[in-house]
């Protein structure tokens, strides 16, 4: 007759304790180049007040294919980008001009948030 095995559960031990670390905040995400030029290329079509089927009409785009440019979810090519910069009557180097602007002052006040605390001296 076979010896039945006995069988002894596992103790398992609790992790070690780690000690408790600074929470550190995760950088700030960069904002997309095309979220940052669908912003702009909104502002620009609503400071004209137009719909967007009157801009899209003007670029030879759909509707729904601005809306998707404007919202970041599309990357428009270089020759879509210009058409539309055209029918909002700008350029496309204007345009361009404008969401680098708006990319770097994000960029410096995403910094400056970053930088940790900052402590004030008073005048005395």
């Amino acid at each position: 007759m076979a010896e039945r095995a006995r069988i002894y559960p596992l103790r398992r031990e609790p992790p070690p304790v780690q000690p408790e670390q600074p929470s550190r905040v995760p950088p700030p995400q960069e904002p997309l180049w095309r979220e940052v030029l669908g912003q702009r290329l909104r502002a620009l079509r609503l400071e004209q007040q137009e719909t967007l089927s009157e801009t899209a009409g003007r670029a030879g785009i759909s509707p729904q294919y601005l809306s998707e440019i404007e919202r970041g979810r599309k990357e428009p090519s270089s020759e879509m980008i210009a058409a539309l910069a055209g029918a909002l009557g700008t350029t496309l180097i204007g345009l361009t001009e404008q969401v680098a602007g708006e990319l770097r002052r994000q960029h410096r006040s995403a910094s400056s948030r970053a930088s940790g605390p900052v402590m004030l001296r008073l005048a005395a």
